[in-house]
């Protein structure tokens, strides 16, 4: 069971001070220099959107097991990927993987508005977790599908590594639009991120870092003879 909050506004805790090294030892070192993404990550208690279990390793720079063989991203990959996706205050930002809610709620900071897809049972815990969110809406469903039916997106983030990137996922972002996603390659993971435009669609790699690999984006295999 993950536990509910909306904000930094209880008591002071341990937990706010392994936030704030979190910022200094990982954030501020490892690129993430939008001012407005590391002020998001340091309100943002991420130990109220993973299971309790994990509780006290929620600012640790390492996957966490969200059960079932889920893995939650690390906090540097997921301040590396919302810092390269440029979000801006008008931006409508489609979310895939929300695993318990935290990139949501970071996301919720930056964007008018944020559709994050998550898959059975993960999808409710992100629910409940962020109900107090207002401009975050959570769709459940297999996470290479996108949220067909809320399109088009400004911006669209998959928290997460992936082999390869559905068509069907990428017609959803407007024209002009940032994908930023983490990459799966033969057991190595790096980040990267590209625009679809009207010519086509590419990604460029922009760091090797550690990320988690989600389910559902497996590449077509080759036939061997």
């Amino acid at each position: 069971m993950i536990s509910t909050a909306t904000d930094s506004t209880r008591t002071a805790t341990p937990f706010a001070a392994m936030r704030d090294a979190m910022v200094v030892s990982q954030l501020r070192t490892s690129a993430v220099d939008d001012k407005r993404v590391i002020e998001a990550m340091a309100r943002v208690p991420r130990e109220d959107f993973v299971p309790n279990a994990v509780k006290s390793l929620a600012y640790r720079d390492t996957q966490l097991s969200l059960g079932d063989g889920r893995m939650h991203n690390t906090p540097l990959a997921t301040g590396r990927l919302i810092n390269e996706a440029a979000i801006q205050p008008g931006d409508r930002v489609l979310l895939i993987g929300a695993a318990g809610g935290y990139a949501a709620a970071v996301l919720s900071r930056l964007a008018a508005t944020v559709v994050a897809v998550e898959e059975a049972p993960l999808a409710n815990e992100a629910r409940v977790a962020l109900s107090g969110f207002a401009n975050v809406e959570i769709v459940e469903g297999a996470l290479a599908n996108g949220a067909p039916g809320h399109e088009p997106f400004d911006v669209i983030m998959i928290d997460g590594a992936v082999e390869a990137l559905p068509d069907a996922l990428v017609e959803q972002a407007k024209d002009g639009a940032r994908i930023v996603t983490g990459l799966v390659d033969r057991g190595v993971t790096r980040l990267a991120a590209g625009r679809r435009t009207a010519g086509g669609f590419g990604l460029f790699d922009f760091v090797d870092l550690d990320c988690a690999i989600l389910p559902g984006f497996s590449a077509p295999r080759e036939f061997k003879f």
